[in-house]
């Protein structure tokens, strides 16, 4: 379906012409949507981008205008003319339609402000008071510590009514403490049904297909459990070092940066029960749940039951790489850029059944997969070699899809010759098109009041009360992670953490 044309008021509002208005799409209620942290990374490569791949779909469909806030300085007219570039380079050559981004860049403003002090936060409330009664967002794309502090300002001047939601980057804390503390002060201005709490792997689309390949199936449902399943993997690996984040990476690591909410969000929607809805707190309670029902790992489960790495001087995409301790500037740094560690979630469904997880940067390849891998057949018929088990794949990033791994004869004579193949479906050859990137979704659910794809307050500390422990014992144990070579899967030690229980990691190439 083709974008409605829009038209561009006096205010910088944008506005649909009623009489081209797709029917199929609800109209967006207007909205005032603020970014705190506008002239960050996420805000020009995921943010800006994402919206306006919402409105030239005819997704933003009513009155709106953008805010960019942050410190620096820009010429007028300058910031428009960033989020341009921004969004060009994010929808590459002859992506953009240059009508519908010219209309889109028409709303897009800039205040400058202090998030830490008092300049720039009159002059905020002047310009959202021009547009009384609508919608506000205020996008906090800003390090954890900032967030009381904002929050608590937007409600000294009167900007938190009962409309206004607020979105809230992860991780929220750097532990337990800290989220309570967070999530205490943003509840004394915005009620639990406006905080969205944002993980952009919840927005996925293979992450939403997981849920509809479970529960939309006879297939999978009843084989979902201990006495089918033998384990359980969950691989977030980046090909990238700590770039731009080395600041913000170093005091945070991977265990906090990416285990809090990327995997532990994932082991919750292979592991919960099945919810009565799709309502956002059934989903979330069942999540809630399998966060509850993990089995803590403190300082004598720790050395066996996790790992933790740093990256070394090696390749990546082929070019030398520096090693973490020249990217951060620091030789006596102890952050963790990996972490492998083995789960287990205490109920009876997958009692017995361990959750592999792993995660690190500058590894051999950038790929996010679920990989359940069944128990084998108790018994073998055929002669040649041994059966090898039925595993279902599911593919984030890249090329996302799913695959199911069976066991079929090969063709032609010569008895019967057994070929371990997948049934593959890709996303992009089965439905073709553009698919809305996470954030696009996640972003319009905001504006649809939807929370079911964002974490609740009870959520995020059950997390941390599972995280905390692991981070004690590293403390306690008093040794630096283990080193490992830029380009590899990690430390030696992430192989025999698996392959002590008989196991290995699935890193078969996707085609």
């Amino acid at each position: 379906m083709e974008a409605a044309p829009a038209m561009v008021s006096g205010s910088g509002d944008l506005h649909l012409r009623n009489d081209v208005r797709p029917r199929t799409l609800p109209d967006t209620p207007p909205f005032d949507l603020v970014i705190f942290g506008g002239t960050g990374d996420l805000a020009f490569r995921k943010l800006l981008p994402a919206l306006f791949r919402c409105f030239s779909d005819g997704q933003v469909r009513g009155a709106h205008r953008i805010f960019g806030a942050a410190l620096s300085e820009f010429q007028p007219g300058g910031y428009a003319a960033r989020t341009r570039e921004a969004i060009e380079r994010a929808c590459g050559p002859g992506g953009a339609d240059q009508l519908l981004l010219a209309q889109f860049v028409e709303s897009v403003h800039y205040q400058r402000l202090d998030a830490a002090g008092q300049q720039g936060w009159q002059e905020l409330a002047q310009q959202l008071s021009v547009q009384p009664g609508r919608v506000r967002i205020y996008y906090l794309a800003v390090a954890p510590a900032l967030i009381t502090g904002i929050c608590e300002r937007l409600a000294a001047l009167g900007l938190a009514d009962e409309r206004s939601r607020v979105v809230i980057e992860k991780p929220v804390g750097f532990d337990l403490a800290s989220a309570a503390a967070i999530n205490a002060a943003v509840g004394k201005v915005f009620a639990e049904e406006r905080t969205f709490r944002i993980d952009h792997y919840l927005g996925k689309e293979t992450v939403q297909n997981l849920t509809a390949l479970r529960f939309g199936n006879a297939l999978f449902e009843p084989l979902w459990n201990s006495k089918h399943i033998d384990h359980v993997q969950i691989t977030v690996a980046e090909t990238v070092g700590v770039e731009w984040r080395a600041q913000y990476y170093d005091s945070a690591g991977a265990l906090r940066d990416m285990v809090q909410n990327h995997l532990l969000q994932l082991l919750c929607l292979v592991a919960l029960e099945p919810p009565a809805s799709l309502h956002a707190d059934a989903l979330r309670d069942e999540k809630l749940k399998v966060l509850r029902s993990l089995e803590p790992i403190g300082a004598r489960a720790a050395s066996l039951a996790t790992v933790r790495g740093q990256y070394r001087a090696g390749s990546a995409h082929g070019q030398p790489a520096r090693g973490y301790p020249e990217d951060v500037g620091r030789d006596d740094s102890t952050t963790d850029t990996f972490v492998a560690l083995r789960a287990h979630v205490a109920n009876w469904r997958w009692a017995g059944v361990p959750f592999y997880l792993r995660t690190g940067k500058r590894l051999a390849a950038r790929v996010s997969e679920i990989v359940l891998t069944f128990r084998e057949i108790p018994c073998s018929i055929f002669e040649a070699g041994r059966i090898a088990p039925n595993k279902l794949v599911l593919r984030l990033q890249p090329d996302e899809g799913v695959k199911l791994w069976l066991m079929l004869k090969a063709p032609g004579s010569g008895g019967m010759r057994l070929q371990r193949v997948p049934l593959d479906m890709s996303f992009a050859e089965t439905f073709g098109g553009r698919h809305p990137d996470a954030y696009e979704r996640l972003l319009m659910d905001v504006l649809g009041g939807n929370p079911a794809l964002f974490m609740r307050r009870d959520e995020v500390e059950a997390a941390w009360s599972w995280i905390d422990p692991i981070r004690r014992a590293w403390d306690g144990a008093d040794e630096p992670p283990r080193p490992y070579v830029a380009g590899s899967w990690g430390p030696s030690a992430s192989i025999a953490l698996i392959e002590r229980d008989g196991r290995t990691w699935h890193e078969e190439p996707w085609s």
